[in-house]
């Protein structure tokens, strides 16, 4: 295990199935809105009613999604790895052009609500519709990364769980070895070990419980 393997893992340790549930489906609504957005642009300069309203609607979804995603607030990470820094602010430069999309369909419907706005606002549609493929391309790239972390995170707590798994059964060995003694001395004291064989009885059933439980979570870890 490489250097950096070892430190994403680290960092995926503190988070919770849950968040990645979160995070995944936050990133999944970026891709549809952003769908949503263009559509009811388009509708909306066609004059349709309502499809202005709608179009905002997705956007503030839009905008609402990647602001979550990227701040460190409201049992959110933020931008948690190294994949994830990556994908913001490196070579692709998510973050940048998440929200160049965003102002750009702000402008275009700012345009299509205004009276006088219909020359600037067929020009500023068709820039909209452009940047629509390519923006699409960084969020299915970017929801592949929360979906990598979060197997990477299943991964680690199934590792986890085998490693808690394996510590129960050695003290559940000694339990038994424990047990087992009881019983010879309980035989030994003979009248006077009656009770104390049956605390040993009670023990050996104890990790009888114990054993079941393991294999039904080895089961789970498999």
């Amino acid at each position: 295990m490489d250097m950096n393997t070892r430190h994403l893992e680290s960092e995926a340790k503190a988070l919770s199935g849950e968040v990645f549930g979160a995070m995944i489906n936050l990133s999944g609504r970026r891709r549809f809105t952003s769908q949503r957005i263009v559509l009811y642009a388009v509708l909306a300069s066609q004059g349709q009613e309502g499809a202005e309203t709608i179009a905002r609607e997705a956007l503030a979804l839009f905008r609402g999604a990647h602001k979550a995603l990227l701040a460190d607030a409201d049992g959110l990470p933020g931008v948690f790895c190294a994949e994830l820094r990556e994908a913001y602010f490196g070579k692709l430069a998510g973050d940048r052009e998440i929200v160049a999309f965003a102002e750009q369909a702000d402008r275009t419907l700012a345009a299509i609500a205004s009276p006088h706005g219909k020359g600037a606002a067929d020009g500023l549609l068709a820039e909209l519709v452009r940047l629509t493929t390519p923006t699409l391309a960084i969020l299915n790239q970017i929801t592949s990364v929360y979906e990598e972390q979060a197997k990477l995170h299943a991964r680690l707590m199934k590792k986890q769980l085998r490693g808690v798994i394996t510590d129960i059964e050695k003290i559940n060995k000694q339990a038994r070895m424990v047990a087992f003694n009881a019983r010879v001395v309980a035989a030994r004291a003979g009248q006077a070990g009656r009770e104390f064989a049956v605390v040993a009885g009670v023990l050996s059933g104890i990790t009888d419980e114990i054993d079941q439980m393991v294999n039904t979570a080895l089961a789970a870890a498999a």
